[in-house]
């Protein structure tokens, strides 16, 4: 059983990459979905996110980077995925996320979503903390992969982080 794991992921964060890790505990194959979103003010573009994820995700096993502009259900759909991961940081997280959860059910009645919490260390890590965090020039390297932190570094070299 194949599981998409759909996100903005700007950028990607250290608490993505525990609720990815731990998924392949229950699923051989995950599939990192970057959804284009109109709703959200991007650092990256989407295939900026997409290449980054690659890099972080290259050496574990039944990872697979993609990206959408549609609908998530529409992709599940089309490629056979029966499941939806996601990644709840705190109970405010939980109300949206089954309003989501209920609309992509109506959608496609065979995938079922699969709530996961964050590890405790990572629940207060969100990609527009992280956003914040470094515009301002804190230290954001224990919150995100090495090859997120080169790049924003790389792409905004302004707001170079303090470490």
């Amino acid at each position: 059983m194949k599981a998409i794991y759909p996100g903005s992921f700007d950028p990607f964060t250290n608490g993505h990459l525990d609720i990815l890790e731990r998924s392949l505990h229950l699923f051989p194959e995950v599939v990192v979905l970057v959804a284009g979103s109109s709703r959200k003010n991007c650092l990256l573009d989407v295939e900026e996110r997409v290449e980054l994820i690659q890099k972080v995700v290259k050496s574990i096993p039944g990872v697979k980077v993609d990206s959408t502009s549609g609908l998530i259900m529409d992709y599940a759909t089309q490629r056979g995925i029966s499941a939806v991961i996601r990644g709840l940081r705190s109970p405010s997280d939980f109300e949206y996320e089954y309003m989501m959860a209920s609309m992509n059910k109506n959608l496609h009645p065979k995938c079922e979503t699969v709530f996961m919490m964050t590890s405790q260390g990572l629940y207060f890590v969100s990609s527009t903390m992280i956003k914040e965090l470094y515009m301002y020039g804190g230290d954001i390297s224990p919150y995100v992969p090495k090859p997120v932190l080169a790049k924003l570094k790389q792409k905004f070299p302004k707001y170079k982080s303090k470490e």
